[in-house]
């Protein structure tokens, strides 16, 4: 089950770049701020339960299919560059076994226990 899941996020991070190609930005802005979603974990800086709350909603795939759609609707290229950043960054990270957090520990995800 764990592998079809990750096979599931890995056809929607191809989702994600497939919606980006048909944005007019460059790769390089895609690559650049790729890894920008994991600046939600400096809530972790203040207590477990912030920091979840934080990486949490920025991870959220509903969010960044309602900043696509709003930037479709409303013809904001940005939003849709956001939206397709913030799902693509989140259907990798769950790829690599990093989910959603719990607010007990950073490690405690709801795929289940991160490393040793």
């Amino acid at each position: 089950m764990k592998n079809l899941l990750k096979l599931e996020e890995l056809l929607m991070f191809g989702l994600a770049l497939f919606l980006f190609s048909g944005l007019d930005y460059s790769w390089g802005w895609y690559v650049l701020l790729f890894f920008s979603p994991d600046l939600s974990m400096l809530g972790y800086l203040a207590n477990p339960r912030l920091g979840s709350w934080t990486y949490n909603l920025i991870h959220h795939k509903g969010l960044s299919v309602a900043l696509y759609v709003l930037g479709y609707l409303l013809a904001i290229p940005w939003l849709m560059f956001a939206g397709t950043v913030l799902f693509g960054h989140s259907s990798f990270d769950r790829v690599m076994g990093y989910g959603l957090k719990h607010e007990d520990n950073f490690q405690n995800t709801h795929l289940g226990r991160i490393g040793r």
